[in-house]
C-alpha cells in the first residue's frame, strides 16, 4: 500500500480527487495517480445508486441541499477508499495504462 506523503489536485471525468502522489515502490507516480483517480470515479458511480431511495434525514437533517452534501459524502469517501488500496481496480488500470503506451 502507498504512503501518503502529500496529496495533489487532480481533475478527471468532472470529479476532483485527492490522489496519492508517493506511488508504490517502482510505479510512476503520474500513471498512477491517474490510475488511482479512475478508481475512485469508478467507485463514486457505484456507491451513487446506494444512496438514491433514502429520504432526508440522517447526518443532513433534511433540506434542500441533501442532495449536494451526500453526494460530496459519496466522492470523499470514494477517494478515500481508492486512495487506502480501494478494490484492486486501479493496480489494473496502471498495468494497461502501461501496456498502451509500450504499443505507441
Amino acid at each position: 500500500m502507498a504512503s501518503i506523503s502529500s496529496t495533489a489536485l487532480i481533475s478527471r471525468g468532472g470529479m476532483a480527487t485527492n490522489a496519492v502522489t508517493t506511488a508504490p515502490a517502482g510505479k510512476d507516480p503520474k500513471i498512477w495517480a491517474a490510475a488511482q483517480d479512475f478508481e475512485a470515479v469508478f467507485l463514486n458511480s457505484m456507491f451513487e445508486p446506494m444512496f438514491e431511495g433514502l429520504g432526508n434525514e440522517g447526518p443532513f437533517g433534511g433540506g434542500s441541499g441533501v442532495e449536494t452534501w451526500r453526494g460530496m459524502m459519496v466522492e470523499e469517501w470514494s477517494k478515500s477508499i481508492a486512495a487506502a488500496g480501494g478494490i484492486g481496480l486501479a493496480n489494473q488500470i496502471y498495468s494497461d495504462i502501461l501496456a498502451l503506451q509500450e504499443k505507441r
